[in-house]
C-alpha cells in the first residue's frame, strides 16, 4: 500500500495525488465511484450517445489555475475559447462581455462604458496578479500587496455600480450581478461580490474556456500525470473509516462533513464541529438538455457565447437570488452553457447538447426542468420545439451524484467573508485538520471551481510538514 492516501478523486483530489506522487511518495487513491472525476465529469445520458458534463462545464479558472501550469494540464487539454465570455440577458436586450474588454466597453457605450472599463480594465490587465491573490489562502495574500489593494478598492466601486447605480447603468450592472451570482444565494457583501468581480475580469483576460471533449479531458489529464509518477487508483471503493486504511496521512479531498465522519475522533472536537456544521448556500438544480438545432436565440449574437446568464436586471437577479435561499422560483436565474456549438466531439449528429443550472433551497428535490425551458423561452420563443430530451438532477440528487456537493451545494461551503476566511480555520496552513490529516476539497482554501489548487496547496503543505520536501 502507498504511504499517503487522497480520498476522493475530483480535480482536488487528482492534483493531490499528482503533486504527492512526482515528489517521489507513494501514493493511493480511493474514490467511491466508478469514474474518476468528481463533479468535473463527462457522461452518456440516455440513448442518443450524446455526452454531458455532469457538475461543470466552462472553466474561467483553469486558464489562471498555477496548478494546471505546472501539472501539464494545458499540454493535455485543448480548450475552446469563445470570443464572446458570456452575455447576460435583461428583456429584450442582452449585454455582451467579450474577451475584448474595449470592445465590450464601446458596445456599452458613453459613461456605462466608461464606467466598466475603469472598473475591470485594471483586474483584467492584472490578472496573473489577482488569482496568485485569490487562489491561494488570504493570510498569505501579502505577496501580491498591489493585486490585493486594487482588487480591495474595485469591491466597493462594483457594489455601487450593482446596488445603486443599477437604473443608470443598467446591461454594466447586469454583467456583475449574473457573475456574482454564480455563487448561489444573492449575497450582498464583500466576498461574495468580490468572486463575481474576480470572474467578470476573467472573462476579458483569457476568457472563459470550454474544454474539448467536456470536463472529463481535465480530470483525464490530472489522472494521467498522477498515474505518470505511480499513483494508483482504486474506483468503487468509498472510504468510510480511516480503519479501512492501512495509510497513516490521509489527504481528504470530500465535503467537510464527510471528512469529520471518516477522521472521527483522530480530528479535535472544536474543529470537528466546524467540519460537521459547515454552513451552506443554497443548492442548484442542473438541467441537461439535447436539442436537434442550436438554441433560436431572438438575439442571433447569443449563438457566440459559450454562456448566457437569464435572470432580468441587477436588482432582479439579487433578489431572485436571496429567494432561492427559502423558496424555489418560478422564474429562476439561469446560467446557460452550449458547449457542443464550440466542440464538435459532444454529439455524433448535428443535434446540441446544452447545459444549464439554477439555485434551489439546499436539499431541495425540486425538478426545475420546467422553469429553466420557459426561462430559455422568453429569450429563445420556439426553444420548446428543438428539445429532443432533457434531465434534470434536483439538488438532492446532485448528492447522490458526489457526495461532496452536500444539499447540492456546489461551492463546497458560503462563500461570504466568513466562509473564505475560515475555510476551515484561519491558518496560513488552513488544510491541516489532525496529525496527519489534511483537507484538501473546495470545502478547502481556497475555495470552489475548477482549478486544483486546494489540491496543489494542501498536498504541498503535507509535504513540507510530514516528509521535509518542498515542491
Amino acid at each position: 500500500m502507498g504511504e499517503v492516501a487522497v480520498v476522493g478523486a475530483g480535480p482536488n483530489g487528482l492534483t493531490a495525488a499528482a503533486v504527492i506522487a512526482r515528489a517521489g511518495v507513494p501514493v493511493m487513491v480511493y474514490e467511491a465511484n466508478a469514474e474518476l472525476g468528481g463533479a468535473a465529469r463527462t457522461q452518456r445520458l440516455g440513448t442518443s450517445g450524446a455526452t454531458f458534463d455532469l457538475g461543470s462545464a466552462v472553466h474561467p479558472m483553469a486558464l489562471l489555475s498555477p496548478a494546471f501550469v505546472d501539472l501539464g494540464v494545458h499540454r493535455r487539454v485543448r480548450f475552446e475559447t469563445p470570443e464572446l465570455s458570456f452575455a447576460h440577458v435583461l428583456d429584450r436586450r442582452s449585454a455582451h462581455a467579450w474577451r475584448d474588454l474595449d470592445r465590450t466597453a464601446e458596445e456599452l457605450g458613453g459613461a456605462e462604458g466608461r464606467v466598466y472599463r475603469r472598473l475591470l480594465g485594471p483586474l483584467s490587465e492584472h490578472i496573473d496578479e489577482l488569482a496568485a491573490v485569490l487562489l491561494n489562502p488570504l493570510p498569505r495574500a501579502g505577496r501580491e500587496g498591489a493585486a490585493l489593494a486594487r482588487f480591495a478598492a474595485a469591491v466597493p466601486s462594483a457594489m455601487v455600480l450593482r446596488d445603486l447605480y443599477s437604473e443608470r447603468f443598467p446591461r454594466a450592472a447586469a454583467l456583475l450581478a449574473g457573475c456574482a451570482a454564480h455563487l448561489a444565494g444573492g449575497g450582498r457583501g464583500p466576498a461574495a461580490l468580490g468572486s463575481g468581480l474576480f470572474l467578470a475580469a476573467s472573462a476579458h483576460a483569457g476568457g472563459w474556456p470550454i474544454p474539448i471533449g467536456g470536463s472529463q479531458a481535465i480530470s483525464d489529464a490530472l489522472a494521467e500525470e498522477a498515474a505518470a509518477h505511480g499513483a494508483q487508483f482504486h474506483r468503487s471503493q468509498p472510504v468510510t473509516d480511516l480503519r479501512q486504511l492501512d495509510e497513516e496521512v490521509v489527504l481528504f479531498a470530500v465535503g467537510a462533513e464527510e471528512a469529520a465522519r471518516i477522521a472521527g475522533e483522530r480530528i479535535r472536537p472544536p474543529l470537528r464541529r466546524r467540519l460537521v456544521s459547515t454552513r451552506r448556500p443554497p443548492g442548484s438544480c442542473v438541467v441537461h438538455f439535447l436539442l436537434r438545432e442550436p438554441v433560436p436565440w431572438r438575439e442571433k449574437q447569443l449563438h457566440r457565447a459559450g454562456t448566457v446568464h437569464l435572470g432580468g436586471d441587477a436588482r432582479r437577479v439579487v433578489r431572485v437570488e436571496r429567494q432561492s435561499r427559502t423558496h424555489t422560483v418560478q422564474r429562476p436565474y439561469v446560467i446557460v452553457s452550449q458547449p457542443s456549438l464550440f466542440d464538435g466531439s459532444r454529439t455524433s449528429d448535428n443535434t446540441q447538447v446544452l447545459w444549464t443550472y439554477c439555485h434551489v433551497p439546499r436539499g431541495s428535490g425540486a425538478d426545475m426542468a420546467a422553469a429553466v425551458t420557459a426561462q430559455i423561452e422568453a429569450a429563445a420563443p420556439g426553444f420548446g420545439d428543438t428539445v429532443l430530451e432533457r434531465y434534470a438532477v434536483p439538488a438532492a440528487g446532485l448528492e447522490q451524484q458526489n457526495a461532496a456537493l452536500v444539499g447540492g451545494d456546489i461551492t463546497g461551503g458560503s462563500m461570504d467573508l466568513r466562509g473564505a476566511l475560515l475555510r476551515p480555520r484561519l491558518s496560513s496552513s488552513p488544510w491541516r485538520v489532525g496529525r496527519g490529516l489534511y483537507l484538501v476539497s473546495s470545502a478547502a482554501s481556497p475555495g470552489p471551481s475548477v482549478h486544483g489548487m486546494g489540491g496543489y496547496l494542501g498536498a504541498a503543505d503535507m509535504l513540507r510538514t510530514e516528509y521535509s520536501l518542498t515542491v
